[in-house]
C-alpha cells in the first residue's frame, strides 16, 4: 500500500483536531453537565466558585485546541504535521483530565436536581462549613466552600479544597461524599471536614510524630502503624470534639464485618484496623465523659471480635494499643500542639459541651425552639445535630424526621438568603 501524501495526512489531522476542538468548546457548557436546577440547588458563593473553575478547566483546553487549529495551515512538511500530531495527542489527553474534574463535581452538583435532596445537601454544606469554622476560626485560617454530595457505598470521602486536580488545576471546593444509608445520621462528613482541618493547620505530620511517642516503648511495631494511622486519627478526633459520641454508631456500622475484616492491617492502608478504631473512639468518649453506652459497644465488638483470633501482627498491635488508649487520646486532645497555636484541641472545641447529659440539658432548655429558632441554628448548629443523631439510637423515635426538617430548613434559608 503507498504511502500517504501530505496533503491526506493533513487532511486527517485537521479532522482529528476539529473533532477534539469541538468537544473541548462543549465541554464549557456546564449545563449539559448537571441540570440548571441542580446548580440553583447550590449557594451563590459556593456555586460561582465551583463554576468558575469548571469553566477554567475548560476554557484552558479550548485555548489549547484553538492555537493548534491557528497552527494547522502553516504545517504543510511531514515533519511539521508529525509534531502538530503529538500536540494534538497531548490535546486529546488535557480533554480527557477535563472531562474528569467537570464530570466529577458535575455529578456531585447533579445530585441536587430533586428539590427536596437539593435542600437536605444545602443544609449539610452549612454545617461542614460550620464544623471547620470551629477549629480554623480561632486559628485566623479561611474556612474553604464545601459541597456535599450523595453516593451509594459504605464510607464518606473528601477531595479536599485545594489539592490538585486531574488536569493540574485546584479543586474550587471541599466535594465530600455522604453515603445514602448514613443520609440522616450524616457525622462521617464532619470526620471528612477534619481531613481539610488537618491539612490546613498541618496537624498530621505533627500528631503522627506525638502517636509514635506515645506507643513506642510499648511497641515499636504498634507505634510505627499509628504513625501511618494519623491521619485517620486526626479525623477522627475533629469529629469527636465537635459531636461527642454522636459519629460513634455509625463508624462502628461503617467499619463493621467479619473478625477477619476488623483486624485487616493492609501495608500504606492509612485507616486503623475496624477494631482498634472503635476501641479508639470509645476511649475518646470514656476519657471525657466517664462511662457510658461506649463501653458496651466496645464490650460487644471485642466479644465479636477477641483479640486472640486476629492474625499474628495485628493481634500484637491491639494488645500493645488497648491499655495505652487513654494516654492516646490524652496526646490527641489535651496536648498543646504547633498546629493550633500551642494549644490544644480542645482549647478550640471543647468536646465537654457536648457530653450527651450536656446536650440532654442544652435541648430540655431550647425545648419546642431546638429546630425553629434562627438564633440556635447560627450559634449551635454541632449541638443540634449531635443531639438529634444521638436520639436517633433510640427506637421508636421522630429524630430522622426532626432532622431532615431541621436541615432542609437550614437549606431553604440559605437559599432565601443568597437569592
Amino acid at each position: 500500500m503507498a504511502e500517504p501524501g501530505v496533503d491526506v495526512l493533513a487532511a486527517q489531522l485537521a479532522a482529528e483536531l476539529r473533532h477534539w476542538r469541538r468537544a473541548a468548546h462543549e465541554l464549557t457548557d456546564l449545563d449539559m453537565v448537571a441540570a440548571p436546577q441542580a446548580w440553583a440547588g447550590l449557594e451563590s458563593y459556593l456555586g460561582t466558585g465551583v463554576r468558575a473553575g469548571l469553566t477554567r478547566s475548560a476554557e484552558a483546553v479550548v485555548t489549547r485546541a484553538d492555537q493548534l487549529a491557528a497552527q494547522l495551515p502553516g504545517a504543510t512538511a511531514g515533519d511539521d504535521l508529525a509534531r502538530l500530531r503529538d500536540r494534538v495527542l497531548s490535546l486529546r489527553q488535557a480533554y480527557v483530565r477535563a472531562e474528569t474534574v467537570i464530570d466529577f463535581f458535575g455529578d456531585a452538583v447533579g445530585t441536587r436536581t430533586n428539590p427536596r435532596l437539593a435542600e437536605l445537601l444545602r443544609g449539610l454544606d452549612l454545617l461542614a462549613v460550620d464544623a471547620m469554622d470551629r477549629v480554623l476560626g480561632p486559628l485566623g485560617i479561611p474556612v474553604p466552600p464545601v459541597l456535599v454530595y450523595l453516593d451509594k457505598g459504605l464510607g464518606a470521602s473528601i477531595l479536599r479544597a485545594g489539592i490538585r486536580l486531574w488536569d493540574a488545576s485546584r479543586s474550587p471546593a471541599a466535594a465530600i461524599k455522604i453515603t445514602r444509608h448514613n443520609l440522616l445520621r450524616p457525622t462521617s462528613m464532619l470526620h471528612e471536614g477534619g481531613h481539610q482541618v488537618a491539612h490546613l493547620t498541618n496537624w498530621t505530620d505533627e500528631l503522627a510524630t506525638t502517636l509514635h511517642e506515645v506507643l513506642a516503648p510499648a511497641s515499636p511495631i504498634a507505634a510505627e502503624a499509628w504513625r501511618g494511622w494519623a491521619s485517620e486519627v486526626a479525623a477522627d478526633v475533629v469529629a469527636f470534639v465537635l459531636t461527642g459520641y454522636a459519629p460513634v454508631p455509625a463508624l462502628a456500622d461503617v467499619v463493621d464485618g467479619t473478625t477477619a475484616a476488623v483486624y485487616r492491617m493492609p501495608p500504606g492502608d492509612p485507616h486503623p484496623m475496624g477494631l482498634l478504631r472503635v476501641a479508639f473512639n470509645a476511649a475518646l468518649c470514656r476519657y471525657w465523659y466517664g462511662a457510658g453506652a461506649w463501653d458496651d459497644l466496645v464490650r460487644v465488638w471485642l466479644h465479636r471480635h477477641p483479640v486472640q483470633a486476629a492474625p499474628p501482627e495485628a493481634a500484637l498491635v491491639a494488645r500493645a494499643t488497648l491499655p495505652l488508649l487513654p494516654e492516646i487520646v490524652r496526646a490527641c486532645t489535651e496536648r498543646p500542639m504547633r498546629a493550633f497555636g500551642g494549644r490544644p484541641l480542645s482549647a478550640l472545641a471543647d468536646p465537654r459541651r457536648v457530653a450527651p447529659d450536656e446536650l440532654r440539658r442544652f435541648a430540655d432548655g431550647a425545648g419546642a425552639a431546638l429546630y425553629t429558632s434562627s438564633y440556635l441554628q447560627r450559634l449551635e448548629p454541632m449541638r443540634i445535630l449531635a443531639w438529634t443523631v444521638l436520639r436517633s439510637q433510640r427506637p421508636d423515635d421522630n429524630a430522622d424526621r426532626d432532622l431532615e426538617t431541621w436541615l432542609r430548613r437550614l437549606g431553604a434559608d440559605h437559599a432565601i438568603a443568597a437569592a
